[in-house]
């Protein structure tokens, strides 16, 4: 019988991933370019908002202490977040918030083509163990997703400037709380930040499709992309 509940369970979340997909691609394949996306999406979704410049620049490590530049990505559109560990609030919301987004792009074709990027704000405390260990507790694929501290040669609060160049802060108390807010950030396969979402309550939906439209150069002439999006759809099935 669990065995039956969980091939179910995966049924259903294919069933969501194609739908996202599907619909994604819908709502992309109304806009001609970016900007009539953008607008499209400041229109449905209150919590986005349009950037468009070089995304500010990193070179961190993972918990196996190998160096990943910005640039090692490029190619790879970016859904990045800034968290600590010992959050005991809005933080394991927001991974599990990016790990269902992650769930829905990694049901599609996009899979290959998106990386998902958490950022720790508490280097010291967040040990490789720590790190390793987070992302299967909240849902995170590691077949895609990148867990980032800093180097031992950085200052401790490498990371904490980082985020203000993203134009939030993580303000460290004495007691290692740390106030923040809740941005999660895209980039494009050029490394240009592209857009911020705000907070946690967002539609994934819209985030999605952001995804497939950069993932899908969706600033090609319509005629071309509108053969694209049907080519994609027909693989599907």
């Amino acid at each position: 019988m669990p065995v039956r509940i969980q091939e179910w369970m995966h049924f259903l979340r294919c069933l969501i991933s194609v739908a996202a997909l599907i619909v994604g691609f819908v709502h992309g394949a109304q806009a001609h370019s970016l900007e009539e996306l953008d607008a499209m999406l400041q229109g449905d979704e209150k919590y986005f908002q349009q950037i468009d410049e070089p995304a500010p620049d990193f070179t961190l490590r993972t918990a196996d202490g190998h160096m990943v530049r910005l640039a090692d990505l490029r190619g790879k559109v970016i859904i990045l977040h800034f968290i600590y560990t010992s959050c005991t609030d809005v933080c394991p919301l927001h991974a599990e918030k990016i790990a269902e987004i992650q769930k829905m792009v990694n049901g599609t074709p996009t899979k290959g083509q998106a990386t998902f990027v958490s950022i720790t704000t508490d280097p010291t405390r967040d040990t490789p163990n720590i790190m390793r260990n987070y992302g299967p507790t909240h849902g995170l694929d590691p077949v895609n997703w990148l867990f980032l501290t800093t180097a031992p040669d950085q200052p401790e609060d490498a990371t904490r400037r980082l985020a203000e160049v993203f134009g939030h802060k993580f303000t460290k108390t004495n007691d290692g709380i740390q106030a923040h807010g809740i941005v999660t950030h895209v980039i494009d396969k050029e490394g240009r930040w592209r857009a911020n979402f705000h907070g946690l309550d967002f539609a994934p939906i819209n985030l999605v499709t952001l995804i497939n439209a950069l993932t899908n150069s969706i600033e090609r002439p319509h005629h071309e992309q509108e053969a694209g999006w049907l080519a994609k759809l027909k693989n599907l099935f």
